[in-house]
């Protein structure tokens, strides 16, 4: 996937305030075909693409890549369990319209084929003028696809595997889901968002299928030839005072189990770098730093690299996907028990979600604390997880899922 200069017209505007500006590019937006929107709540720009058709000949792309397609990089791979959200295993589009939404302005970026300054005028002003809608959602209620005692079982037979040297760790996960359940994907991401900003939000429509995404960790990301991955392994909860969160954090930081996690998966992501890195480029820039999140505090390392000219993202993407905090180590061992324990497909949920822009920079994220909804079957999904090790307690496995599903769990139950 190789994208040259930048054609796109474009055209900027101010805008009284950058939440409501976003919610009613989605709202105006919300029948289209392709829509992401990048959303890394800080004063970083946020992005929002919009397409009615799946043209990847642009010089923009967004997309995804759901956690199966690691099937067509690792050919021994197969997947038998059941998906019921169907979101695409690769999927990217170039955007007819792109807002760049910076403070108090917004940038539209436009295809010339299509669209008319004039039009583009006339559409800033229809977004902006257009009024929110109010319609709340019903309370979901989510079912486990495994009962705690089957969630416990799993997680002894895999420590098995480590016990007898197939593994050292592996990431597994279980669903939660709801059938036959109709809701308002983007009142539903808003709800997320608010609870839970994280710098690597989105909400994606693709048809059907949604994703509504608070995930905290980048994948990789590509500026010129340098290229950096930041694994989170290691979680612990928020307290309930200043002085518990600083408890909290300094118990993270100091856990053997969580530091031996991150550091096996920060080998992995070493290991996968150089693959297309320049030799000797490859560094490990921060090792095990904690970090603060609304609902959680995480264990976060920073790996980098040098990549030679040429190297792009499919050229990455075969080298690194899927990310090595969502798998284990060994790799392909990892996710060959990952098929055989876990009940369904993950589908997007393990996947990425990003862009590409002209120059041929990227930047994705890791799928987490994400619900997917298929809006065509009313199915509604939400999937959480950890690392397992030999050092795992079960039942401590089972409670760090919970923590990380709190905040979905609540945006869904309230009304």
């Amino acid at each position: 996937m190789i994208i040259t200069n930048n054609t796109l017209k474009q055209i900027s505007f101010k805008i009284a305030g950058k939440d409501t500006f976003q919610r009613q590019v989605l709202e105006r937006f919300s029948d289209v075909q392709n829509l992401v929107f990048i959303n890394k709540n800080s004063a970083e720009a946020n992005l929002i693409a919009v397409a009615n058709t799946n043209n990847k000949e642009g010089n923009w792309q967004f997309g995804f890549v759901s956690y199966d397609y690691k099937n067509e990089i690792e050919t021994q791979l197969s997947s038998e369990n059941a998906d019921y959200i169907q979101f695409a295993e690769k999927h990217f589009f170039s955007p007819e319209l792109l807002f760049i939404i910076s403070g108090n302005e917004v940038e539209i970026q436009y295809e010339k084929t299509i669209y008319t300054e004039e039009q583009i005028t006339k559409l800033f002003t229809e977004i902006t003028q257009l009024e929110l809608s109010s319609t709340s959602n019903e309370s979901v209620k989510m079912t486990p696809r495994l009962s705690k005692d089957e969630y416990l079982a799993k997680v002894k037979a895999l420590q098995q595997h480590i016990q007898l040297g197939d593994i050292y760790e592996v990431n597994f996960c279980q669903e939660f889901y709801a059938e036959n359940v109709a809701i308002n994907p983007i009142h539903i991401y808003h709800k997320l968002n608010k609870k839970s900003p994280t710098p690597f939000s989105c909400f994606v429509k693709h048809n059907d299928n949604y994703l509504l995404c608070a995930s905290p960790e980048r994948f990789i990301k590509k500026m010129g030839d340098e290229i950096s991955s930041q694994p989170i392994k290691g979680t612990i909860k928020r307290g309930n005072s200043e002085a518990e969160d600083t408890l909290l954090r300094e118990q993270l930081k100091n856990d053997p189990k969580e530091h031996s996690e991150n550091v096996m998966i920060v080998d992995l992501v070493r290991n996968d770098l150089s693959k297309i890195a320049k030799k000797g480029s490859v560094k490990v820039d921060e090792l095990c730093g904690i970090y603060t999140f609304p609902q959680v505090h995480q264990m976060i390392s920073t790996v980098s690299a040098k990549v030679e000219e040429g190297v792009n993202f499919d050229d990455v993407l075969k080298a690194t996907f899927p990310m090595g905090s969502m798998t284990g180590a060994p790799k392909v061992r990892a996710m060959e028990l990952i098929e055989e324990y876990e009940t369904t497909k993950r589908g997007l949920y393990s996947g990425t979600v990003g862009f590409i822009d002209y120059k041929g920079d990227f930047d994705f994220n890791v799928v987490i604390r994400s619900i997917t909804y298929n809006q065509k079957n009313n199915y509604l999904s939400y999937m959480v997880g950890g690392a397992i090790t030999a050092l795992s307690d079960p039942k401590k496995e089972y409670e760090e899922c919970l923590l990380k599903a709190k905040a979905m769990l609540e945006v869904l139950t309230e009304k």
